[in-house]
């Protein structure tokens, strides 16, 4: 059944998007074909997705990219950015409901309905820029989600974004927006090309980057989280987190190289919604980005509940990565000097 049993529980929103399809192309309803049959199995609550309004996703796109849009999808399929980025003819009703999957789950945490929650959706949306669908992403369906709890009355809010690819988009649509703090790990050297530490000279302490070696892993994951996610957010002091997930930094991702094990992605979510509870009275949401490989995108999605709802680790957590990690003390101190962190 859709809706609440009582407050201070995990929720979840569930978007497959079945007809966003393109023959071959890795972003595809399949990737959550493992998942699906488990949803039932964790310790959420279904919400029923609504779909975004134009208005809603008019904070981050004008109004001439969204009309864009919705008349390429009437063409029929075809690719629309050279990622490849594709379109069919239900891809602009079922991007307006992965960015509405992101904002009923923001507005349920943001009311006090629940505590915290994962919008499992797809297209995904950190790639796509305020001018422009790319990387697989149709609208910024984070970002939107961020300017609407803005507008709903909260101070701040920060994105903490550890897909394996730059969040250029959510970078992009937070640049000059003050209240919006903006953290992102990925793999340095690959697509979309951006994410280098000076890459935000004027956001300095607000729009962070952290380019990683290639099998950065579990290790390198957890340093960063104590060496620049907690000093960030105890500076930023946002009022909810929400947090741009993506599978594709597991090591055996077919797209990337990182090194992320399904243990490291609940250690890494456990340390963000403890960050929550200790700054945000509890406010976090996961969403959706990448992830390539069915199963450790059904795997990361349970170790994700699981630290959500505060359970042990479940059994699929044997999958350690066989490569050795790089080291990344030099790189967390370039960050460092960059920012400021510690220091007056």
């Amino acid at each position: 059944m859709w809706g609440y049993n009582s407050p201070m529980t995990t929720a979840f929103t569930f978007v497959p998007s079945r007809s966003h399809e393109y023959p071959d192309h890795p972003e595809r309803p399949g990737r959550l074909e493992l998942l699906e049959p488990d949803l039932n199995m964790f310790d959420a609550e279904p919400l029923k997705p609504v779909p975004a309004k134009v208005e809603e996703v008019a904070r981050v796109h004008p109004a001439r990219m969204i009309k864009s849009i919705e008349m390429v999808c009437k063409q029929g399929p075809g690719v629309i950015d050279y990622a490849p980025t594709f379109v069919t003819e239900t891809s602009y009703a079922d991007a307006l409901l992965a960015a509405g999957g992101v904002l009923t789950c923001t507005r349920a945490v943001l009311n006090g309905d629940v505590e915290n929650a994962f919008a499992i959706v797809r297209p995904p949306g950190h790639h796509a820029e305020p001018e422009r669908a790319m990387g697989f992403c149709i609208f910024s369906n984070i970002a939107i989600a961020a300017k609407d709890v803005l507008e709903r009355g909260l101070e701040r809010v920060m994105v903490i974004d550890f897909d394996a690819h730059h969040g250029n988009g959510t970078q992009a649509a937070f640049m000059n927006e003050e209240r919006a703090g903006f953290i992102s790990t990925h793999q340095w050297g690959i697509y979309p090309g951006t994410g280098w530490i000076e890459d935000a000279p004027r956001a300095k302490k607000r729009i962070v980057n952290v380019p990683l070696h290639a099998r950065a892993g579990d290790e390198t994951f957890s340093r960063v989280a104590d060496a620049i996610f907690e000093p960030m957010v105890d500076s930023f002091r946002p009022g909810m987190l929400l947090i741009s997930v993506g599978f594709d930094s597991h090591w055996n991702d077919p797209l990337t190289t990182l090194g992320l094990s399904t243990k490291g992605f609940h250690t890494v979510s456990k340390r963000l919604v403890d960050l929550a509870k200790e700054y945000c009275n509890g406010k976090i949401v996961f969403v959706l980005e990448g992830g390539y490989d069915p199963q450790n995108v059904a795997h990361g999605v349970a170790a994700v509940f699981d630290a959500l709802t505060s359970r042990p680790l479940g059994e699929d957590a044997g999958d350690p990565s066989p490569y050795r990690e790089p080291d990344h003390e030099s790189r967390i101190a370039e960050i460092h000097k960059w920012h400021g962190f510690y220091t007056s």
